[in-house]
């Protein structure tokens, strides 16, 4: 039995010929290399680390990489977001104004917190994965765009419109829809970042 390794999201494969499309990245079968162990891509891994010549990426894209700051970052929208839509349905069925701030101070502090997202996220993706375009990363981060212009619209909405959430405000609805919109695009972003984070866990 063969051990193949995926060039793009370093997923093992087991078997006498590598598959024909990577099951957690979506990469053509040309992107995999035999390896002869597990144990030999670490190693192989840190050497390139430690290796001047074959390292030539920055000091802040290594630090990116090395500490996995995208993957930190990216917890302060998947965690704030789902409380904030809550507070957003709260103060819509409850015409609660204590909600509706609640909601729109916690989309406030996301949206603040989106650049280091975005740009730790597009240095991972063009540094460890090599900028792969297959159908995980293509969906990946048009989820993430949509997230991310979403969640624009609704703190420019509500700072314009500030009862938008009131009983009396014909835009509360499409406010909640939008807010929905958000939760599901930052939710299917996690979702395919925790399947190319856990690709070899069984």
């Amino acid at each position: 039995m063969k051990n193949w390794k995926c060039t793009v999201c370093n997923y093992i494969h087991k078997g006498d010929e590598a598959p024909e499309k990577c099951p957690v990245c979506g990469a053509d079968k040309e992107k995999f290399v035999e390896i002869t162990s597990v144990e030999d891509t670490t190693v192989s891994e840190s050497k390139n680390k430690k290796d001047p010549a074959k390292n030539q990426v920055s000091k802040m894209t290594q630090l990116v990489l090395e500490n996995h700051l995208h993957v930190i970052s990216v917890h302060t929208p998947n965690g704030i977001i789902p409380m904030a839509v809550i507070f957003l349905v709260a103060a819509v069925l409850l015409n609660s104004l204590s909600f509706a701030s609640a909601a729109y101070y916690s989309l406030l502090f996301v949206l603040l917190a989106m650049p280091p997202v975005m740009i730790t996220g597009y240095i991972t993706w063009k540094n460890k994965y090599k900028g792969a375009k297959t159908t995980l990363f293509t969906m990946k981060i048009s989820a993430a765009c949509v997230a991310t212009i979403t969640l624009l619209t609704l703190v420019v909405w509500k700072t314009i419109q500030p009862e938008v959430l009131s009983n009396a405000s014909s835009g509360r609805w499409p406010f909640l829809l939008l807010a929905l919109l958000l939760l599901a695009s930052v939710g299917l972003a996690g979702h395919l970042g925790g399947k190319l984070i856990f690709s070899n866990e069984k």
